[in-house]
């Protein structure tokens, strides 16, 4: 039976402060973006979108009502659909295939289009061997960017119409797509990357290595296996957008349990905290837009007040341990490590498994069907919520604002 040590209080206290202190930040930063004002990377960014706008042909002072809004989103999302099918379909001839994957079929590739566009991410493959580097770097990883762009899109445009009070229009989606894309996605996910190429994850075009084993061992042919092929590729730089955009699509077939995606506790750290940054972050961009940013820290705390509970009984149930180890004698003396990653151990396991399924995410660094029946219950409750915990990177503050929308208007 296991306790609960004052270093896993402290590291979930530590969070969830970073968390608290970056949401006033970030969340005034993307209310300029969003509205068009002047931000810290106006002076190094402007010309690239007044460029975009120009070979575009967009005019960024043309709005747009409702329908025309969610008619664009339609078209693009279904643009991209067919591109990245088609990547996927076509990889066998497209440039950076160093390992010679072939194309994907087609009901897996259709299956993974629109997995990723519409920011589910669901995985029935493993990318290690089955996607070229090409297919996960212009593929995967420019997904992760759009369809993140345009759930914050979807949901400034959800905003403003709070915020006007008379008017038919809900802005550009073109330019909430670009704005978000250039000044808050890109920024993040490339300074995100950095960091996690220092603690180790790699980054690389180079073919996958072929290792030396130390002690050759026998093959299911009978014949002797002297080498390893190691997978390597692009990888941080689409790990920083799959945790910040609320993708979790993994470069690797073990997500972020594995040592080249997530090699170290502070690389855990911060995608923990990716993973959860920005559908925070909207709350008080939301406080701000309506000039109250009351309501903004209101809706916050109602998604954390759900959350660090179901946190802590989930990190509680998996501390004490599986009751059936306990009967045969196994040792638990740091809790249920099935399916967990000894570098992460328990807290660090389920922090993520929480924050995971409140955001929609998907990442995992470690295996939620391997919980206790109790401390699985948690993520799985927390899917129930339906994306309102934080949830995805704009769905989720549009979907708690219609909660507050069915509270407010119901009778009684």
């Amino acid at each position: 039976m296991s306790t609960f040590p004052l270093t896993d209080v402290l590291q979930i206290v530590l969070f969830l402060a970073v968390l608290i202190v970056c949401v006033p930040l970030l969340g005034t930063y993307m209310a300029k973006v969003y509205e068009g004002g002047k931000n810290i990377l106006t002076p190094e960014l402007g010309w690239l979108e007044r460029l975009i706008y120009k070979i575009a042909g967009i005019k960024p002072e043309d709005e747009m009502t409702w329908k025309v809004y969610a008619l664009n989103v339609i078209i693009f999302s279904a643009m991209s659909f067919l591109v990245l099918y088609a990547f996927l379909r076509l990889q066998t001839v497209l440039p950076l295939n160093p390992a010679g994957m072939t194309e994907m079929t087609p009901h897996l590739a259709f299956n993974t289009a629109v997995s990723f566009v519409t920011n589910t991410n669901w995985q029935s493959y493993g990318g290690e061997s089955t996607l070229s580097y090409f297919s996960q770097m212009v593929g995967l990883t420019l997904q992760n960017f759009m369809s993140a762009a345009v759930g914050m899109a979807v949901a400034i445009a959800f905003i403003r119409g709070f915020v006007r009070k008379n008017t038919t229009t809900l802005g550009n989606f073109w330019v909430d797509l670009v704005r978000g894309t250039l000044y808050i996605l890109l920024p993040l996910s490339i300074l995100f990357a950095v960091v996690l190429v220092s603690q180790g994850v790699v980054q690389t075009f180079k073919p996958y290595i072929q290792a030396e084993l130390l002690e050759p061992l026998m093959g299911a042919d009978g014949k002797e296996v002297t080498t390893q092929t190691i997978a390597v590729g692009p990888a941080a730089s689409q790990i920083a957008i799959k945790q910040l955009g609320t993708n979790g699509g993994g470069f690797f077939n073990v997500n972020s349990a594995h040592p080249f995606e997530n090699p170290t506790p502070f690389s855990n750290f911060l995608e923990m905290l990716a993973i959860l940054l920005l559908p925070a972050a909207f709350c008080y961009t939301f406080g701000k837009m309506v000039k109250d940013t009351r309501q903004g820290w209101a809706i916050f705390a109602a998604m954390t007040i759900i959350f660090i509970p179901l946190l802590l009984f989930c990190t509680l149930k998996e501390q004490a341990g599986n009751p059936l180890f306990a009967q045969w004698g196994i040792e638990q003396s740091a809790g249920n490590m099935e399916g967990k990653e000894v570098r992460f151990g328990v807290v660090n396991s389920t922090l993520w498994a929480a924050a995971t399924t409140a955001a929609s995410n998907g990442s995992v660094n470690s295996m939620h069907g391997s919980y206790t029946p109790l401390g699985g219950m948690v993520p799985l409750l927390l899917m129930q919520f339906g994306e309102v915990i934080y949830g995805g990177v704009g769905s989720g503050l549009y979907g708690m604002l219609l909660f507050v929308l069915f509270t407010v208007s119901s009778p009684g």
